[in-house]
C-alpha cells in the first residue's frame, strides 16, 4: 500500500474503499470485511451513508489493529448547526465503535457551513477527529467558505475521473497542498470511460484493465481514490496499481480526455436545498 502526506503531516492511504449506496443489511459488514482481509487500509462512509455502524462492525471484527486502518466519515446537513455538529460527531463515533476517526468531512457545502467546521475543528483539538477536510467544494464554494475558516481542510473529496479532472479546483488546492480525494474515480461505471481506445490502448500494453489504468492515472496525479464494488476479484484489481507507471505522453493523452463536465454540478441552483430536504439521517434512532 502506498501513503500520501496531507497538509498536516499524517499519512493516508492512496487507495481505499467507498462504501456509498451499499446498503446496511450485513452486505457493507461483508464487503468491508473482505476489503480490509484483501489489502485495502482506508474505509469511506458517511453518516448520510446510513451504513457507519457496520463499517465499524467489520474493522473491529477484522485482525488489523484499529490504528492500521484509516476511517473516513463526513458530517450531514442537518447537523451544521454547531451543538448538533457536535452531537453528530459523537453519534458517528459511537456507531464506528471507535474512540477516534482519522479523517472527518463536510459533506457538503451548503447551510452553516461555517458553524459546522468550527465543531470539527475543536474535534480534531479533542482528538476525536485526526484531519478534517470538505467534500463537494468547487472553486466558487470553496471560495465562498474556506477564507473565513481558522484552518486549513486537509482534503477535499471531489467528484473526479478522467473526464472530469478538477483542473481550476487543483490550481486553488495545490498551493495549499490540499489533496483531492476522488469520489466516481472510474465514472460510476461509464462505459463510455471504460471502453475509450485510449485506456484500452494502455490497458493491453500494460496487462492490465480500463479500471486499473484510469486508476493508475489518478494515483500519478496525486488523487486519493476509494473505488467501490462488491466482487472480491474487483476489490482485490483495483488495487493491483503500484507495479506499473505510465510515462509522461500517456499521462498527457489521459489528461486531454477531460471535458470539464461531471455527472454533478454543485454550484447548479437549488442544489443545496434538494439535498437540504433530502433525507433525515437521525430518522431511525
Amino acid at each position: 500500500m502506498e501513503y500520501m502526506k496531507l497538509n498536516d503531516g499524517l499519512e493516508i492511504p492512496a487507495i481505499g474503499f467507498g462504501t456509498f449506496m451499499i446498503p446496511a443489511d450485513g452486505t457493507t459488514y461483508e464487503t468491508v470485511k473482505t476489503a480490509i482481509d484483501l489489502g485495502i487500509r482506508h474505509i469511506d462512509t458517511a453518516t448520510a451513508y446510513f451504513n457507519e455502524q457496520e463499517v465499524g462492525q467489520a474493522v473491529k471484527d477484522s485482525e488489523v489493529e484499529r490504528e492500521d486502518i484509516w476511517i473516513t466519515s463526513k458530517l450531514w446537513l442537518q447537523d451544521y448547526e454547531y451543538e448538533d455538529a457536535k452531537k453528530a460527531i459523537d453519534l458517528s463515533l459511537e456507531k464506528l465503535g471507535t474512540d477516534y476517526m482519522d479523517l472527518y468531512l463536510l459533506h457538503q457545502p451548503y447551510g452553516k457551513v461555517d458553524e459546522a467546521w468550527r465543531a470539527l475543528e475543536e474535534a480534531k483539538e479533542e482528538g476525536k477527529v485526526l484531519s478534517v477536510g470538505v467534500s463537494n467544494m468547487t472553486p466558487k464554494l470553496w471560495n465562498k467558505w474556506v477564507p473565513d475558516f481558522d484552518s486549513i481542510p486537509s482534503v477535499n473529496q471531489v467528484e473526479f475521473n478522467p473526464y472530469i479532472q478538477q483542473k481550476e479546483l487543483k490550481e486553488i488546492l495545490n498551493p495549499l497542498d490540499v489533496k483531492i480525494q476522488a469520489w466516481g474515480p472510474l465514472g460510476r461505471g461509464n462505459a463510455d470511460l471504460l471502453n475509450n481506445p485510449i485506456i484500452l490502448e494502455l490497458a493491453e500494453k500494460y496487462g492490465k484493465n480500463a479500471g486499473q489504468i484510469i486508476l493508475r492515472f489518478e494515483n500519478q496525479e496525486g488523487i486519493i481514490v476509494f473505488p467501490k464494488s462488491l466482487t472480491p476479484e474487483r476489490i482485490k484489481s483495483n488495487m493491483e496499481i503500484f507495479d506499473f507507471k505510465l510515462t509522461d505522453i500517456e499521462m498527457d493523452k489521459l489528461r486531454a480526455l477531460d471535458t470539464g463536465k461531471g455527472s454533478h454540478d454543485p454550484d447548479a441552483p437549488g442544489v443545496g436545498e434538494m439535498l437540504m430536504n433530502a433525507f433525515d439521517v437521525h430518522a431511525n434512532e
